[in-house]
């Protein structure tokens, strides 16, 4: 089941993507990171009205982790996309969850796994293959904060009900982000199509993405999830591909195969009983 919900989580993340990245020549990625979670906080707490008066300490320091680490993932990924393919992000940012799964293993046989992703990386960003340095360098920091969020994201999970957790999460990266939204106020609520993008937008990457993610963390271990979001490198190679007609060269095929091909051989040293059932 939590595979499942992983599949839903890439495909739904990976097409926003592809959605939201023709509103960057518009009113820039950040802005774009910052519209998206004040809609979808909008959304999320429209649908699930917490009772925020209840909450224990316990809850409200998970949701802010989950909603500052959200917000410095997101900003960093964006910046990345506006500068890189959407497939090469996305493999150079797995590396955060990536090494989560690998080193949370401790054994020699996963530390190769690494160096296999690494290799990937290389050739994915390859000199002369016209990606930027800035560009990997916010897929790198992404990366730290798609880690940083796994762990913060079970323990939403595992401190609230529902959604609730999620949709004041999503409110504290909204305020966090605000001020990059402001100066785009008037062209956002004035546009109909870019306003149409951004409410797309957050329903894929929030309300479904994160709300997927969320319930296979609920299911598997952080570290396990980290493995199976290898999927994501690939969704995203196909996404960027189909719907933004990026150039996919024979480099980035190898990279991609080193970095799911890593992912994969941590998989097969996971025990049966890590992979089922929820804590």
């Amino acid at each position: 089941m939590g595979l499942a919900f992983i599949v839903v989580e890439a495909l739904a993340i990976q097409t926003s993507a592809a959605v939201i990245t023709p509103v960057f020549s518009a009113i820039g990625p950040s802005a774009a990171s910052a519209w998206r979670f004040i809609v979808g906080a909008i959304i999320l707490l429209a649908i699930t009205r917490p009772p925020l008066r209840r909450w224990t300490g316990h809850q409200w320091r998970a949701t802010l982790a989950l909603g500052v680490s959200t917000a410095f993932m997101n900003q960093c990924f964006y910046q990345s996309i506006a500068r890189i393919p959407l497939g090469t992000a996305v493999a150079v940012e797995y590396l955060g969850p990536f090494v989560v799964a690998a080193v949370g293993k401790r054994s020699w046989r996963h530390l190769g796994f690494v160096a296999l992703a690494g290799v990937g990386v290389v050739a994915l960003v390859r000199p002369g293959g016209g990606i930027t340095v800035a560009g990997v360098l916010f897929a790198a920091g992404s990366g730290v904060g798609w880690a940083a969020y796994a762990f913060s994201a079970q323990r939403v999970g595992g401190a609230t009900s529902g959604f609730g957790g999620l949709a004041v999460s999503m409110l504290i990266s909204a305020l966090l982000t605000l001020p990059f939204a402001l100066g785009s106020l008037g062209r956002v609520v004035g546009g109909p199509e870019l306003m149409g993008r951004v409410a797309l937008t957050a329903v894929l990457a929030i309300v479904i993405g994160f709300g997927a993610e969320m319930q296979a963390l609920r299911r598997v271990r952080p570290s396990i999830v980290s493995v199976l979001l290898a999927l994501d490198p690939a969704v995203a190679f196909a996404v960027g591909f189909v719907l933004l007609g990026q150039h996919v060269s024979p480099w980035d095929v190898v990279g991609l195969a080193c970095v799911i091909g890593a992912g994969v051989g941590v998989t097969t040293d996971i025990n049966e009983g890590d992979l089922g059932v929820p804590r």
